[in-house]
């Protein structure tokens, strides 16, 4: 039986800080107080009788106890937050929600395709895309507010409790306008593109290792110019306009490479090579909806001939 002291509100909070690490983050995402979200950590920890964080000036960390409850509370949000969702929808006449995290390279190749299959088949269901960085997608999707992540595999580490479903590899690209100075060299060396702007992933972007491991085999071990970014319409807009080289997943600059709007560095890209896929959480079984979605996307894989 479940203690009655034991809230929402204590749950809540107590997700919200073990996923950000902050006190802080967690208090402007939950729109309370700082004293507020320490307050109820702190009742919690009363009531359980356990110190679930240590914390520190860098910020907090899980104790073991604290790991155990992650485990079982994150799973157990998200069964309520699925069958409050049920309900709602049952009352909808048997219209149905899918929110699918998306990564951005995947958004731009084979989602479009899937989406339009999907909808063809006139299932109720009014879909939710949300793009953003794999860390930020998987995230949610434990926490509930994502029924489905449609990107590259991430770290062991980082698939706890989690399942993956392999589509396609894909590969890092490094692109430039038509005319781009570079193109004019019979063999390339990659470390000209250090006398360029370059424009490079962020810590968060999941190829971003895969990046730096390239560069650092290739000598490539200073880049004077450069700019992190994950937004697509800035990178697109900014290697037209300039001489700038974009580090990009290849999927995001497919179209643009294929209509001759960008063009690819002759620069051997195999080892930044990953698998792309479907991410959803293992103890959760999908609905009909999410299983006929999954199915468009695997289809829309197929037919773009990806080399699964």
């Amino acid at each position: 039986m479940i203690d009655p002291r034991v809230k929402y509100r204590h749950i809540q909070c107590f997700l919200e800080v073990a996923r950000l690490r902050s006190v802080v983050k967690a208090a402007e995402e939950l729109s309370i107080t700082q004293p507020a979200v320490s307050k109820t950590l702190r009742e919690l920890e009363d009531i359980l009788e356990v110190r679930l964080f240590d914390r520190s000036r860098r910020g907090v960390v899980l104790t073991q106890f604290g790991e155990v409850l992650l485990h079982y509370a994150g799973a157990s949000l998200a069964a309520l937050k699925q069958g409050l969702d049920s309900v709602a929808q049952a009352r909808m006449s048997g219209e149905s929600y899918l929110n699918i995290g998306v990564l951005p390279s995947v958004a731009a190749r084979i989602v479009p395709t899937a989406v339009q299959r999907f909808l063809s088949e006139r299932v109720e269901t009014t879909l939710t895309l949300i793009t953003g960085p794999n860390t930020f997608l998987l995230s949610r999707l434990r926490l509930g507010e994502l029924d489905l992540v449609v990107g590259r595999l991430a770290d062991p580490e980082q698939m706890a409790g989690l399942s993956f479903t392999h589509l396609y590899s894909e590969s890092v690209s490094f692109v430039v306008r038509r005319g781009h100075p570079l193109l004019r060299q019979g063999r390339l060396d990659i470390r000209r593109i250090a006398d360029h702007v370059v424009l490079y992933p962020t810590q968060e972007a999941i190829i971003r290792p895969y990046v730096e491991r390239l560069l650092i085999a290739a000598g490539v071990t200073r880049l004077p110019r450069r700019v992190e970014t994950i937004s697509n319409t800035f990178g697109r807009s900014f290697t037209l306009d300039t001489d700038a080289v974009w580090i990009i997943s290849s999927g995001v600059v497919s179209r643009d490479v294929a209509a001759g709007d960008l063009v690819e560095l002759p620069i051997e890209t195999a080892e930044t090579t990953g698998p792309v896929g479907l991410t959803t959480r293992a103890d959760t079984p999908p609905t009909p909806a999410l299983v006929m979605l999954q199915a468009c996307l695997r289809h829309a894989a197929d037919k773009a001939d990806l080399h699964l």
